[in-house]
Formats: C-alpha cells, structure tokens, sequence
C-alpha cells in the first residue's frame, strides 16, 4: 500500500440535532467543531439533521409533511386565472 494517500480515520460523534442523539464512531469526516464526550475526551463534532433516532421508519412516527402537490397549491393560490 502506498504511504500517506488515505484519509485519518479517527474516533468523532455524530450529533442529530432534531433530536440531541449523539453517538461516537470512527469516520474519516472532520471538523473544526468539538464536542467533550462521556469518558472526558474532546472529539470532532458532525451534525446531522437526521438519523436513525428520528427518522419515521426507523421510529415508526410518520410525518405527512406536504399533502397536496405542486399545481393544486398553484391553482388555489391563483385561482382559474391560468388556463
């Protein structure tokens, strides 16, 4: 294998903030945000909008976040106007 072309691969947390769900794996993602952990270390902190703490289907909690599509919000909103 060749020397110095693969990434560091060290510990970092993983921080879900719909939900404060943190978890600390080994990644080769960085950033210059840290966070201290549980054992008292500090780690590189990646925020992430969701995971497996608040997705629905892992959850089982679904959310209907737009019912009605596109051209029906067009139409009320602008009525017969365009036809």
């Amino acid at each position: 294998m060749k020397k110095d072309i693969h990434p560091e691969f060290r510990d970092v947390v993983f921080h879900d903030v719909s939900c404060d769900f943190k978890f600390k794996t080994k990644s080769t993602l960085g950033s210059k945000d840290t966070i201290q952990w549980e054992d008292g270390k500090e780690y590189p902190v990646i925020k992430k909008d969701i995971s497996s703490a608040s997705h629905p289907f892992y959850t089982g909690k679904q959310r209907i976040a737009d019912a009605e599509g596109r051209a029906e919000k067009f139409r009320k909103k602008f009525g017969g106007r365009f036809k």
